[in-house]
């Protein structure tokens, strides 16, 4: 089983030739709701992948709640993690540009209320084979669920975003770290992603820094060097490749997956989200994964 300690968002997306600068207005040619979050999307990517999945975080008593609920558990991830709370939902307002490029503004909602893993919660990461956070949740939150897997001997992945500064006690108990090019830039000050790469493994035992349609580059700290590229493919909307690449990777790594076969799997499940509109709408189901493999 994977555990998910993260967001649910609804994304609010809107849709545009270009985005506009500031101070500009556009007019879009399209607007949908689609439930999504970094936690609730890494959740379902896992699931459609071929893992059970257990999401642990926080939903507000609107709509939007009863939505992300109900979106999260027809993917097939136990909900009963889940738990409502007063007030709205997170949402992120999200605008995709016709070449498929994105910007995303988040507001936390519900998220901003989950300080922990309850008890409840420590006993799910307890009997996973793998835990993945994110950083949409409180930075205290996501540390107390990252020190409750080191304590389980459980395998801790992090995407590091919205990229900020990572306290130590976090980075301590974190496995597999998996940033993009610019989180790993911001995080270590490296904009070269082979020099970044050698400075997160200076504070994480495996690294992986996803270069979008330049694949992926994976590192450890016993020296183990690996890249992979990117499928081609013609992107739609990049809106949940990294959340797709991060669910996928984490079901390759529970079935001990040989890493460049990982990275494979996961790259490819990738590159069939980008040519789909939407984050929770875009993933890729296991058939699909394994029927676009050479």
């Amino acid at each position: 089983m994977i555990s998910v300690f993260g967001s649910a968002n609804m994304d609010l997306v809107a849709y545009v030739s270009e985005a506009p600068k500031r101070g500009e207005t556009v007019t879009g040619h399209r607007f949908r709701t689609i439930p999504g979050g970094k936690g609730a999307n890494q959740a379902i990517a896992a699931a459609r992948a071929g893992a059970e999945v257990a999401f642990l975080g926080a939903v507000g008593d609107d709509g939007f709640g009863a939505e992300l609920r109900a979106t999260l558990s027809e993917a097939g991830v136990d909900v009963r993690g889940l738990r409502q709370v007063p007030g709205p939902s997170g949402i992120a307002h999200i605008v995709v540009d016709d070449a498929g490029g994105n910007s995303i503004i988040v507001v936390p909602g519900a998220n901003g209320t989950v300080t922990g893993p309850s008890g409840d919660d420590l006993a799910v990461i307890a009997r996973s084979e793998a835990l993945l956070l994110q950083l949409e949740l409180p930075m205290a939150a996501v540390v107390a669920a990252a020190e409750a897997g080191r304590v389980a001997g459980v395998p801790v992945i992090l995407t590091p975003a919205p990229a900020q500064p990572l306290p130590d006690e976090l980075l301590d108990a974190v496995t597999l770290i998996v940033p993009n090019e610019h989180e790993a830039a911001a995080i270590t000050g490296a904009t070269a992603p082979a020099a970044a790469l050698d400075a997160l493994l200076e504070r994480v035992e495996e690294a992986v820094i996803t270069l979008g349609s330049e694949g992926a580059l994976y590192g450890s700290r016993s020296g183990e060097r690996l890249r992979v590229p990117a499928v081609e493919v013609k992107a739609v909307d990049t809106t949940a490749a990294g959340d797709t690449f991060v669910g996928a990777l984490a079901v390759a790594r529970a079935e001990r997956l040989p890493v460049a076969d990982a990275l494979r799997f996961a790259s490819a499940a990738a590159a069939l989200s980008v040519q789909r509109e939407g984050a929770s709408t875009s993933m890729p189901t296991r058939w699909e994964i394994e029927d676009s493999l050479p």
